[in-house]
C-alpha cells in the first residue's frame, strides 16, 4: 500500500477519528501513528484538524492538541460556533472541519504523492476524487466495525485503498505508561 520513496501527507479529521477509536475502545498513541508512516514512506506532514471551545471554556482536548503541536503534528483548529436552530429555537454548536481539510488536501497536493485521510465522512468523496485527478493515491483509514460503521460507502469506494483502523490497532495502541508514549 505504501512505497518507501513515496511522499505522503496525513490528514486527520480529529472528531471523526476520536469517535472511531472511542467506539473501538482503544487508547490511541499519536506518536506511534507518526512512526507507523515514517517506517513505510516519506512522511511530509501530518495534519490534525479539530474545532476547539472558546478559551474561557476549558476544552477537554486542549492538552491533546498542545501535545500534538509539540510532537510533530501540524494542528489546525477553529473555534466551535454557537448558533440558534431556526426550527427549534435551541442553541446548537458546530465545529465541522470539512472545508479546512478539503482545502488542506488540495493545497498540499503538489507536495505529496499519497494522501492518507483519517475520516469516514462521505462528504470527503469529492475532494478525494479531486486529488486523484491530480494523480495522487488516496488511502482512507476508518472503521467498518463501529456501530454504525464510521466509514461511508461512497468514501470507501472512491478511495484507492481503505485501511480498517482495527487491523492496525496493535501498532497504534498506547502502551501502559506515560503520556501518549
Amino acid at each position: 500500500m505504501f512505497h518507501s520513496d513515496e511522499r505522503a501527507a496525513i490528514f486527520i479529521d480529529g472528531s471523526n477519528l476520536y469517535a472511531a477509536i472511542r467506539s473501538l475502545g482503544f487508547d490511541f498513541d499519536y506518536k506511534k501513528l507518526l512512526i507507523y508512516f515514517q517506517k513505510r514512506c516519506r512522511l511530509v506532514r501530518a495534519y490534525y484538524y479539530t474545532a476547539l471551545g472558546d478559551d474561557q471554556d476549558y476544552s477537554p482536548i486542549r492538552p491533546l492538541v498542545d501535545w500534538l503541536a509539540y510532537n510533530g503534528f501540524a494542528v489546525v483548529t477553529k473555534p466551535i460556533k454557537e448558533y440558534v436552530d431556526p426550527v427549534t429555537g435551541h442553541k446548537r454548536t458546530k465545529g465541522n472541519m470539512d472545508i479546512e481539510i478539503a482545502v488542506g488536501m488540495l493545497r498540499m497536493a503538489p507536495y505529496y504523492d499519497h494522501a492518507v485521510l483519517f475520516s469516514g465522512d462521505g462528504d470527503f468523496r469529492s475532494v478525494v476524487e479531486a486529488v486523484q485527478d491530480q494523480g495522487k493515491h488516496v488511502t482512507v483509514i476508518s472503521s467498518l466495525l463501529t456501530q454504525p460503521p464510521m466509514i461511508a460507502d461512497e468514501l470507501r469506494r472512491q478511495a484507492d485503498d481503505f485501511l480498517e483502523l482495527n487491523d492496525i490497532k496493535d501498532e497504534l495502541i498506547r502502551s501502559g505508561h506515560g503520556h501518549h508514549s
